[in-house]
């Protein structure tokens, strides 16, 4: 990446932004195959974003079969061999299910939390019984973004996302990894969207406003971290159906 201009990442969109960054630089040439990647912490201060941000987008890149990383975080380009494939045909016009994409109806967020509600349980489960101590980190510094964000009554957004990100990668599964990683980042950006469009109804925008729905997702998810701690498969499903359920009702009521 020495030389390769960066672009600083809008506070609301990190995770995204650095993401798609890095996956265009590889799929036009600017990154080659081989080429090694930065140490986190350099591309942390490159974007201008926190290490579990740059962590996340580096796990999204490897389920893309973009990079490898190796033993030790070393980060190496694979591509747009076969492993890039589908990463190069999503840059070169099939999006698919990009945020930009995405219609922001009411349709089409049912038929996204449908999925996601499928993919995130399974998730839960997996990560119950395969996560590793380091799985657990990146859970933990979601969770104390999550309540930071609560204490001083702002978007908890990103650290969301990440934790869920967190949670599909303990799975060890890279399939569903990479299913799930085509999703997310668009159903975040359409219940971001949801909850702030007038059509969205005033009672959901003024609990989207609201300290109390940042505290109850930090809790929730607190919940989701200690079964999965606990290797608890049974109270991770749980736990997870009771938290899309109360997402669910928070964004269709109103």
């Amino acid at each position: 990446m020495n030389g390769t201009p960066v672009t600083p990442v809008p506070r609301r969109s990190h995770y995204e932004e650095v993401t798609e960054q890095l996956k265009a630089q590889i799929l036009q040439g600017r990154l080659k195959a081989g080429d090694r990647l930065p140490s986190t912490k350099e591309m942390s201060e490159r974007f201008g974003v926190s290490r579990s941000v740059t962590r996340e987008a580096l796990s999204a890149l490897k389920a893309m079969g973009l990079i490898e990383i190796r033993q030790g975080g070393a980060c190496r380009v694979i591509g747009r061999g076969e492993a890039g494939a589908a990463a190069a045909a999503d840059a070169s016009g099939t999006q698919g299910l990009s945020p930009a994409a995405l219609p922001l109806d009411r349709s089409a967020l049912a038929h996204m939390l449908e999925a996601r509600s499928m993919l995130e349980v399974s998730n839960a489960a997996l990560a119950a019984a395969k996560r590793t101590d380091a799985d657990l980190e990146r859970l933990r510094e979601a969770l104390a973004d999550m309540e930071h964000a609560a204490a001083g009554g702002a978007d908890a957004d990103e650290a969301d996302l990440r934790f869920h990100m967190a949670l599909a990668r303990a799975g060890q599964n890279p399939v569903l990894l990479r299913v799930f990683e085509s999703i997310a980042m668009p159903l975040h950006a359409a219940i971001a969207g949801t909850r702030r469009e007038p059509a969205a109804g005033p009672a959901v925008q003024e609990r989207s406003s609201s300290e109390g729905i940042s505290r109850q997702l930090l809790e929730e998810h607190t919940a989701i971290y200690e079964a999965v701690a606990s290797c608890d498969q049974d109270r991770a499903v749980q736990q997870m159906r009771l938290h899309l359920e109360h997402m669910e009702a928070f964004l269709t009521d109103g």
